[in-house]
């Protein structure tokens, strides 16, 4: 414990140095650095921040160090989280390389890709999208069409991709394909290619909030070298699931970080409805606020539980499709009691008339119905629990 309280006290100094003010406010969703080729800094100071975080490791605290990490216990990377909270430090990159990819990198990657992958994900030079739906295979992941054949120097991609997030803007994908078509699980294999290669289409989707997150990708005779193949050949399916663990794990935690700017139920209760010393005197009203915010907390400390437990061997089966399904059904919840709250003031759509703030309510809470949805319907989830948490029948 002493060693763990001298790495506190010693984030906690270097975030307090160098960390800008301007990087411990709120930040809009348009604000946030993926990185990638062309990468995109709206906020003056976050490519100063971003550019300190890599020195430090701090983009990828628990990667080891030789592919640009911190090389940081999971204790130690728990208290970074902490003390960046505490002082409301922006997160210095996102990506799914950051959050899918590269932890499946570390455990079914040879050393060359980890090598090759791996440092300059940790920089933030390559933008990932992930190519596991189709129009046909959503649910059932296991039915995918998408053909890889194998044409002796490399494979060759034919097939179409959906809902591939940020597809428009990504500068490579990782791809579930079909290398067996007798084999229903065993015949899919999982494969990295540049999405500038010649027979790449992206078509983004205009979502009902108004953006197009989402995309439609087809591939048509896309060649890829075989050194991109990850793991076996038809070995796919098992390094799908473990990579869904984690995509599982990260949307999870969306509903603290979703909506940018937009404060908590309770912020929003007493700004709306509270009097004014900000008390809410509707008692049910004040029930059910009081009630969303205990299960956040009570949600927040079962993760960091569940850390715990995982980095000393002893995590229970099935954490992160209960954490999935919790974690967005209380993140819809969320949106449901902040527009009952703000009541006219959060359906605006545009107009000089509604705050920053207020503009992202209704948007924000259109967006929120995607969560229970993409990783894996709460459904599938539920289906999950009970086969492997409860040990139901199928």
């Amino acid at each position: 414990m002493d060693a763990l309280e001298t790495f506190r006290a010693e984030t906690r100094d270097w975030l307090d140095t160098h960390c800008p003010a301007s990087m411990r406010t709120p930040m809009p969703e348009d604000e946030r650095v993926w990185g990638g080729r062309q990468p995109v800094f709206k906020h003056p100071d976050s490519e100063r921040w971003l550019r300190l975080n890599i020195e430090r490791g701090f983009t990828v605290p628990t990667w080891p160090k030789a592919y640009g990490g911190a090389g940081l216990t999971p204790a130690e990377a728990q208290i970074l989280k902490e003390e960046m909270q505490r002082l409301q430090c922006r997160q210095p990159l996102f990506g799914f390389g950051i959050s899918m990819l590269g932890p499946v990198l570390l455990t079914q990657g040879t050393a060359e890709q980890k090598a090759r992958f791996l440092p300059p994900i940790a920089r933030g030079e390559i933008r990932w999208c992930q190519g596991y739906s189709e129009p046909g295979a959503g649910s059932d992941l296991a039915s995918l069409q998408t053909r890889a054949e194998d044409c002796g120097e490399h494979w060759r991609v034919n097939g179409q991709k959906i809902w591939t997030s940020y597809a428009h803007l990504a500068d490579w994908i990782f791809c579930l394909v079909r290398t067996d078509p007798k084999n229903k699980h065993g015949g899919i294999s999982f494969l990295l290619f540049d999405m500038a290669s010649p027979g790449v289409l992206v078509r983004p989707i205009k979502l009902i909030s108004g953006a197009s997150a989402f995309c439609e990708t087809f591939f048509t005779d896309v060649q890829v070298p075989k050194e991109n193949l990850v793991g076996a050949i038809n070995g796919g399916w098992a390094i799908a699931k473990e990579l869904l663990q984690h995509e599982r794990g990260m949307i999870s935690e969306i509903g603290r970080s979703i909506g940018g700017t937009v404060p908590g139920v309770d912020v929003i209760a007493q700004r709306y409805l509270g009097d004014e010393a900000g008390h809410i005197k509707d008692p049910v009203l004040r029930d059910t606020v009081t009630r969303h915010v205990m299960d956040d907390h009570a949600f927040a400390l079962t993760l960091r539980r569940a850390a715990a437990e995982s980095a000393a061997g002893a995590a229970a089966g099935g954490l992160s499709s209960m954490f999935k399904y919790y974690g967005t059904e209380q993140n819809k919840r969320k949106f449901e009691l902040i527009l009952k709250l703000a009541g006219q003031r959060a359906l605006g759509w545009e107009g000089d008339e509604f705050s920053d703030e207020e503009l992202l309510m209704c948007r924000t809470w259109l967006r929120s119905k995607g969560n229970s949805i993409e990783g894996g319907t709460s459904e599938i989830q539920l289906n999950v629990i009970a086969k492997r948490v409860l040990g139901l029948p199928d």
